[in-house]
């Protein structure tokens, strides 16, 4: 086997080891990209998605935002105003500042991006790290061996290939309270802050939930467990709350979202459900344009009705199900 000259150098050069092993990274990131038809660069994508998050910026607010220098920053805007996926416009007194912003082509690229590609990508990074230990070094030289083993783009096509295999519903028993619990605070406290109506439901699924006529499902898979949950919560004036809705960081991309909120669906129009709705946030757009997709729509009524219910909620969508 040929010596590795670099990982014997140790600290030494610390910096060529952690660039290459950016490189490895970058070099899968690109391939990955390009096998789901995305044609930008993993930099370009980074740049997309700072201004999907923050909206419009200048070049100099960018770098500050991704801690990169600003000259790097205007290689890649150029390629991004020629494949019109961003425009460049001047405003104000001081034309030195071009502000960017997302033209809708770039909005669509970037979302979807984000909705069928980096779930997959973030757990198979989260499979990657899951055995990670001992010093800094060590730990780069296990992510090296596990990039050796097998690349981030196989382990992203695999994760893709296997989305919806395998996968089961359960019902809600007393064993399994627990991971109604972590998975949903997992989500919830990654984006925002566990509120007291979280905690109080968490705690008491079977009493507040399941015992008021309520239901709720759990995804399960032959290799990782109970991977999600959802809940149908019976509320007041014959409404039902699809809530606590989550899918575990370790299963994102196996599209375990979308097999729960259709068997959710089924189950509602199988107890006789007339009305149906959702409570969240912006900030959750993969969800959203999921619950879209499915037959949600954005509801201003239900928003004044049940959204003072969590201080998050900037967004209420209802759904009548089908008998």
């Amino acid at each position: 086997m040929t010596t590795d000259v670099l990982a014997e150098l140790g600290p030494l050069f610390l910096g060529s080891r952690l660039k290459r092993l950016a490189d490895r990274f970058q070099a899968d990131a690109a391939a990955t990209l390009q096998a789901t038809n995305l044609p930008i660069q993993p930099a370009q994508q980074l740049l997309l998605a700072t201004l999907r998050r923050q909206g419009p910026l200048t070049v100099g607010a960018i770098a500050q935002h991704l801690r990169i220098s600003q000259p790097t920053i205007t290689r890649t805007i150029q390629a991004l105003v020629d494949q019109g996926l961003i425009t460049a416009s001047r405003e104000g007194r001081d034309q030195r500042h071009k502000t960017l912003t997302l033209s809708p082509e770039g909005e669509a690229l970037i979302a979807r991006a984000e909705r069928d590609l980096w779930p997959r990508v973030e757990a198979a990074a989260v499979e990657m790290c899951r055995g990670l230990r001992g010093s800094f070094l060590e730990q780069i030289a296990m992510l090296e061996a596990e990039l050796d083993k097998r690349s981030l783009t196989k382990r992203v096509e695999a994760l893709a290939a296997s989305a919806d295999a395998g996968l089961a519903i359960r019902d809600f028993a007393d064993d399994l309270a627990e991971p109604f619990y972590r998975i949903n605070a997992e989500w919830i406290e990654e984006m925002f802050a566990l509120e007291d109506n979280d905690i109080r439901l968490l705690s008491n699924p079977r009493e507040l939930i399941v015992d008021k006529g309520g239901v709720i499902l759990f995804a399960d898979t032959p290799d990782l467990g109970v991977v999600g949950t959802c809940a149908l919560m019976k509320m007041k004036d014959g409404w039902f709350e699809l809530t606590k809705m989550g899918v575990s960081k370790a299963a994102r991309g196996r599209k375990v979202g979308e097999f729960l909120l259709a068997q959710a669906l089924e189950r509602a129009a199988a107890m006789g459900v007339e009305r149906l709705y959702l409570l969240t946030n912006t900030k959750c757009a993969a969800a959203i344009h999921l619950y879209e997709k499915l037959g949600f729509q954005h509801d201003a009524e239900i928003m004044a009705t049940f959204g003072g219910r969590y201080a998050r909620c900037d967004v209420a969508m209802s759904y009548r199900p089908q008998a």
